[in-house]
C-alpha cells in the first residue's frame, strides 16, 4: 500500500455553487455521529446529516460553510450536507457576493 497524497487546500480550484433546492449554511454545532446543527441562509436552523460520500473524505468542523440540500419531507428541520468549502473558497464567495460578509 502506498501513502495517501496530502493536497493543499489552497490548491483546490473547484468551487461548487448551490443548485435549485440547495442552500448555503454555517455549521453551528457538531452533534455526534453524522449529525450537525446548521444555520441556513434562509434563517432556518436545520439538523444536517453528513452524506456517506463525504463522511470519511471531508472533515467538517464548527463554523464551516457548507451546501445543504433540505429533505423533501421535514424540509424545515432536516437536510443533507452536499459540499464543504475551504477557507480560500469562502473568501472568494464573499468577494463575489454569493454570501454575505457577516455570514
Amino acid at each position: 500500500m502506498g501513502k495517501r497524497q496530502v493536497k493543499n487546500e489552497s490548491a483546490l480550484k473547484e468551487i461548487r455553487l448551490p443548485e435549485e433546492g440547495e442552500l448555503f449554511g454555517r455549521v453551528l454545532k457538531m452533534m455526534g455521529g453524522e449529525n450537525v446543527m446548521i444555520k441556513c441562509d434562509d434563517n432556518v436552523t436545520r439538523r444536517g446529516r453528513i452524506r456517506g460520500k463525504l463522511k470519511r473524505r471531508v472533515w467538517i468542523r464548527d463554523n464551516d460553510i457548507v451546501i445543504i440540500a433540505p429533505w423533501d419531507f421535514k424540509e424545515d428541520e432536516r437536510g443533507d450536507i452536499v459540499w464543504r468549502f475551504t477557507i480560500p473558497q469562502v473568501e472568494w464567495l464573499k468577494d463575489n457576493k454569493h454570501i454575505a460578509k457577516d455570514f
